[in-house]
């Protein structure tokens, strides 16, 4: 299959849910409907529908000829073999994570204030985010945090990810990294 390129019409090949951006309303995009793709990060897309943004799901690929994304493995079997968390890999992983309307990851956002871990007494470890959004209004912040935590949970020894979605002390731009600013031309 070929995938569509950015900024460029496509068909739907099938029916497919999506989210409208940014009040996470889901919606139905039925087969045939042209969309164009403006975003492609972090597993899933950002399509204009009808002069709507919505976002596509990395297992709804396939309605745009994409590969659709597997689902993610689960971190208990990985823990058997014991041990700490990676915390370079946390930070990776949540380098993936994207806002839907701004092709920048949430960590040079600069929308994590923390990301901690903790063995658990029975073992494994307990991953605790502490996250905020660029508006507090904005719809899509379910479906980051499911993102972050979908994407934690993939690092090995990670048996539990708490993402708790915060609004003070309030995003500004100037917690953006300095990449992010010159990218946006926010400086």
């Amino acid at each position: 299959m070929n995938a569509p390129e950015l900024h460029q019409a496509t068909a739907l090949k099938r029916d497919c849910d999506a989210v409208l951006i940014p009040h996470g309303t889901p919606i139905l995009i039925a087969a045939g409907t042209e969309v164009v793709v403006t975003q492609a990060l972090g597993g899933s897309v950002t399509v204009n529908v009808h002069g709507n943004l919505a976002r596509i799901a990395g297992r709804d690929l396939d309605a745009l000829g994409m590969e659709p994304q597997a689902a993610a493995p689960q971190a208990r079997d990985q823990a058997r073999q014991g041990g700490g968390v990676n915390e370079g890999l946390l930070w990776e992983q949540l380098r993936t994570c994207y806002d839907p309307e701004i092709p920048i990851n949430i960590v040079d956002l600069g929308l994590v204030y923390k990301c901690e871990v903790t063995p658990l007494p029975g073992g494994g470890n307990r991953v605790d985010v502490r996250m905020t959004l660029t508006a507090p209004g904005c719809g899509m912040g379910q479906f980051l945090v499911e993102d972050v935590r979908a994407k934690l949970a993939q690092v090995p020894n990670v048996t539990e990810v708490n993402v708790e979605l915060v609004f003070d002390p309030p995003w500004h731009q100037g917690m953006m990294s300095e990449a992010a600013r010159l990218q946006t031309g926010m400086y």
